[in-house]
């Protein structure tokens, strides 16, 4: 999955300097509206194996939180894989040298198999003890449920990020379809998959886990395809050089602290609710170009937000026919929309910021607001707010990264007004 910060870095040269607002945001959305798809599938997956499983069992409903959060959220601890592929890859093609490129490709895939094989070890062995870490040994049922689901989408680890590799490898190259399609497909076999297997022949949460597993390897062998359609050996594995192995580790290393900041925050807030049961662009093109993103992101959200509250206002029987369960929902649907609406455009100004490699500032900033929110989350639950503190520490968190991340980027030594724009050169990899 790839973050607006690659797109606007890969892209950023196409769009003319002189254009205006509106071709930005037309060039913006021809190659990032096929993308969001790559950021809505993963979610959607879990939000289908949700609806699915929760008419069938509360306590399997309440075990795929922690399942979800095992499987999904540490997935995007491998986000580095995403940062490090699309930016190697579009640096080899901006020095027009295929064999670079494919020589890139292999050793990313290298790293991706590795990680997903020790990934997989971890999981099979420490996989309950997690969950029981992070859910509380009180809630053996709500484990058991857990450990059921986790343990077969361990299965697809090693598949998953080498397929990952391979899809960061094609939007590296501007190709944002053949991604989407391949995870278009594969929401479909996991929506089908749920169907059949949990309703009809009632595996309950296992029947989620094989059908989502199934899609994500699906899914996998389709990325390959498509990159080995483009003239590339999607299957060609090469083991990474010392020096290699160092250049993509500073890409990726700063990105990865920033990325372990958010996910640990967002894991908190279910730990919580659980456990109560591109070349270089002129700086006034920059300028111009990160208005078009926020426009775009500001309304991304609000659309977001409303279709993702009235859902569960509306139809909350989709999800769970418990009246307890959909109480709990409708007390925490205000703080669930601001904070639907709030994350695209932080996500613009992370990319944004990324794009112009500010990788250490980001890493340290969302270290911060991840520490000062953790005790913020602490002292909400200790005071007896529930579930609904939990969403006023998410919405905390998001605000205030959104004031930091836009107050650096207008900052007059900002990368917005800096007319020395060298450090922001495309494959400068030693800023950080």
């Amino acid at each position: 999955m790839q973050s607006l910060g690659e797109v606007s870095e890969n892209n950023g040269q196409e769009l003319s300097e002189n254009g205006s607002l509106w071709d930005q945001m037309t060039e913006i959305v021809k190659f990032s509206g096929p993308a969001v798809g790559l950021w809505i599938c993963g979610p959607l997956m879990s939000l289908i194996d949700t609806a699915v499983v929760g008419q069938g069992s509360s306590i399997e409903l309440a075990a795929l939180g922690p399942g979800t959060v095992l499987c999904d959220y540490t997935s995007y601890l491998f986000m580095f894989l995403s940062i490090a592929t699309s930016n190697l890859v579009a640096t080899s093609l901006a020095r027009q040298d295929k064999n670079e490129v494919q020589h890139q490709i292999s050793i990313l895939l290298f790293v991706g198999l590795a990680c997903g094989i020790l990934m997989l070890i971890f999981t099979k062995c420490y996989g309950r003890w997690a969950l029981t870490a992070f859910t509380g040994a009180k809630n053996a049922d709500i484990i058991t449920a857990a450990n059921k689901y986790v343990q077969i989408r361990a299965l697809v680890w090693p598949a998953w990020l080498v397929g990952w590799v391979a899809q960061s490898a094609s939007l590296g190259m501007k190709d944002s379809w053949g991604p989407v399609k391949a995870l278009a497909v594969a929401s479909a076999i996991n929506g089908i998959g749920d169907i059949v297997l949990c309703r009809f022949l009632g595996f309950g949460i296992a029947g989620a886990a094989w059908a989502t597993m199934v899609s994500q390897v699906v899914a996998a062998f389709m990325m390959i395809v498509a990159l080995n359609e483009k003239g590339y050996n999607g299957f060609a594995i090469s083991i990474p050089s010392r020096n290699e192995f160092v250049q993509i580790f500073t890409l990726a290393a700063p990105a990865f602290v920033a990325i372990m900041s958010k996910i640990a925050f967002y894991a908190l807030l279910v730990f919580f609710a659980t456990s109560m049961g591109t070349k270089t662009v002129a700086a006034h093109q920059v300028r111009e170009l990160l208005k078009s993103l926020v426009i775009i992101g500001t309304l991304s959200g609000l659309i977001l937000g409303s279709i993702g509250t009235a859902i569960p206002l509306l139809f909350p029987k989709i999800f769970s026919s418990d009246p307890e369960v959909i109480r709990e929902m409708h007390k925490v649907l205000i703080p669930f929309f601001v904070a639907l609406c709030a994350a695209p455009p932080i996500n613009c100004l992370e990319g944004t910021l990324m794009a112009g490699r500010e990788l250490k500032f980001l890493s340290i900033s969302m270290s911060g607001i991840a520490c000062l929110g953790t005790l913020l989350l602490l002292v909400l639950s200790r005071s007896g707010y529930g579930l609904t503190g939990c969403w006023l520490g998410l919405v905390a968190f998001q605000l205030s990264l959104f004031t930091v991340l836009l107050r650096r980027l207008t900052l007059p030594d900002g990368i917005l007004y800096s007319e020395d724009l060298i450090r922001y050169q495309l494959g400068n990899t030693k800023t950080v």
